[in-house]
């Protein structure tokens, strides 16, 4: 198989942003009258969409009810927007991967269920030094992840098949995305779940770091 670019997941993948997340979530729940979570309880709570994130977080009748939801994805990207970047960091190793990866004149982009404003905010602040392009997050008609609809688009505007993209990402959407787009879908093990997870989800190969991912694209480039 021959792979020709790369597109990451963001949070989880490229960005450790547990933090900054799970803090603005639990604000957003007190704000509400409900408990918080330990942070790294958000590692099984991040993955598809804010709105998602509090069915999980919230008790289970608040959970089931669209007004609390909402109000709490309301309050969410309020208090988000005050604080995404306090702990917010490049995971070891992933400056290093898209150094290489430039230097090769490899394309790549970033896809993730965040919200786009959110999305490329992170990408201006933390990724500008790389050419990420596209830089997509969840936007307005276009279905979240792991429908492959914004995969698909991403590897067209990368000029390439979706064949011919190695996708990195930390969690079983991400897995499923890139079966779904007909990606080769790569698990990374540093992000919010299990190595199991990625595995059971389609995983074709584990980077245990980010060095692991330009192995497995030299192996495949030509």
């Amino acid at each position: 198989m021959t792979l020709r670019a790369a597109l990451f997941d963001l949070d989880g993948t490229l960005l450790d942003t547990l933090e900054d997340i799970g803090r603005s979530a639990n604000e957003s729940l007190r704000e509400g009258g409900f408990p918080p979570h330990p942070v790294d309880a958000y590692r099984h709570f991040i993955g598809e969409g804010v709105a998602v994130l509090f069915q999980r977080a919230l008790p289970r009748e608040a959970s089931e009810d669209p007004e609390t939801v909402a109000r709490c994805v309301a309050a969410f990207g309020r208090i988000y927007d005050a604080g995404w970047d306090v702990a917010t960091r490049l995971y070891p190793g992933v400056a290093d991967l898209l150094d290489a990866l430039r230097a090769r004149s490899i394309p790549m982009g970033v896809l993730s269920n965040k919200p786009d404003v959110f999305t490329r905010k992170c990408v201006d602040r933390f990724l500008s030094a790389w050419p990420l392009s596209p830089a997509f997050g969840h936007r307005e008609g276009v279905p979240r992840k792991p429908d492959p609809a914004g995969a698909i688009e991403a590897a067209a505007a990368m000029g390439v098949a979706p064949a011919e993209v190695l996708y990195l990402g930390d969690t079983s959407v991400d897995m499923l995305t890139a079966t779904r787009a007909g990606m080769f879908p790569v698990g990374a093990a540093w992000g919010f779940r299990s190595v199991e997870e990625l595995q059971a989800h389609g995983a074709r190969a584990i980077a245990h770091r980010p060095a692991d991912v330009l192995a497995l694209l030299e192996a495949r480039v030509s």
